[in-house]
Formats: C-alpha cells, sequence, structure tokens
C-alpha cells in the first residue's frame, strides 16, 4: 500500500509517517519503480502501536524503546512496567503543575471585577509574580 493506504488504515498522518521514519521509529519503506513509499501490513502495525504510544503522551525517545522491547521476544515485562511507571510519574507531575496553573489562574480570575475600570488583578499578578513563585528572565 501507499503512504495514504498506510495513513488511513494506521490512523497517522503522512506527515507523521515521513517523520517517524526520519526518527528511526518506522525503518525505511520500500519503494516503487517510480519513487513511492510502499507498506505492508507488519509497517501499519507499528505505525498504529506508535500511534497508541504517542496517544497515552511517550515521546520519540521512550517510544523506540518501547518499539526495541515489543520486538524482543526475550524481553522482562520488569522493563516494560519500568518504563510506563516512569511515564506515569511524570504524568502526574505534569498534571500537578496543570493544576498549579489553573488554580492560580483561578485565584487571579476570581479577584478581578471584569468591569470597565483598569485596575486588573490578572494583569498585576502575571506582573508579579506571588510567594514562592519565580520571575522568569528571558
Amino acid at each position: 500500500m501507499n503512504i495514504g493506504e498506510a495513513s488511513a488504515a494506521s490512523g497517522v498522518s503522512a506527515k507523521m509517517i515521513r517523520y517517524y521514519e526520519d526518527a528511526g521509529l518506522v525503518p525505511p519503506a520500500d519503494r516503487s519503480a517510480s519513487g513511492y513509499r510502499i507498506y505492508g501490513d507488519a509497517d501499519v502495525h507499528r505505525l498504529r502501536f506508535i500511534r497508541r504510544a504517542r496517544d497515552l503522551g511517550f515521546p520519540v525517545a521512550e517510544i523506540a524503546d518501547l518499539l526495541g522491547l515489543w520486538n524482543d521476544r526475550s524481553r522482562r515485562s520488569a522493563d516494560v512496567k519500568r518504563l510506563a511507571q516512569a511515564h506515569i510519574a511524570d504524568l502526574e507531575d505534569r498534571i500537578a503543575k496543570l493544576r498549579q496553573m489553573a488554580d492560580t489562574l483561578q485565584t487571579l480570575s476570581d479577584c478581578c471585577a471584569g468591569d470597565h475600570r483598569p485596575d486588573c488583578p490578572i494583569l498585576a499578578g502575571l506582573e508579579h509574580p506571588g510567594p514562592g513563585q519565580r520571575a522568569h528572565v528571558t
């Protein structure tokens, strides 16, 4: 099948298929006489695996590790579990940071009258970090 058909079958865009090939997650596709990429069922299966891992938020480097384990029939499930647990910890940390950002913004928003006056606690809060926050200079 061509890249468009592989894309439709796997749910991965043609652009991402080319990216995954460049990143080494997908082996270089065979080429037709006219130079078009040709994919088989095994390629589509691999692309579906990659898509599911991406849907779960795994970065490309960790997907490469997962693919290595997936292809290694002598793997230990403990190695796979260790990768998954590390990713869970990372997700939980990001969730906590997002929750903190949402809470801070909600507090600032609650303090804003939202009327015709120019005073705005949201802008003041963005201008001056609160206690325990660092000002970042770029």
